[in-house]
């Protein structure tokens, strides 16, 4: 699902119209955006937590020319998943492997 898919749901589910729906999702997603931005957590209760999460300052290696590369710290938006969206994810969905034996994901 994109956005404009969720745009679309929206639309069907409610007696909105088309440019509503997106004005809607668009201010949830600034609002979102600009707490994490300022240092806010946003907890929408059996959904998530976005939240702002510090990286430390690491050392990695150009792949081709094996060069270190120092990677400053830095601070990147994190979602930890809620109870209600963990249970749903895990009762409609489960793991299984493919010919080549890597995990998939498939409906129960």
């Amino acid at each position: 699902m994109n956005k404009g898919d969720l745009i679309d749901q929206l639309y069907e589910e409610n007696n909105l119209t088309k440019r509503e729906c997106r004005e809607a999702i668009d201010t949830v997603v600034d609002a979102i955006t600009e707490a994490v931005a300022e240092g806010e957590e946003v907890r929408l209760v059996d959904f998530g937590t976005f939240k702002p999460s510090p990286r430390k300052e690491t050392v990695k290696r150009h792949p081709q020319t094996g060069e270190e590369i120092e990677v400053p710290a830095k601070v990147v938006p994190k979602f930890s998943p809620g109870k209600g969206f963990r249970e749903a994810t895990n009762n409609d969905l489960e793991v299984a492997k493919d010919s080549s034996g890597d995990l998939g994901i498939k409906k129960t």
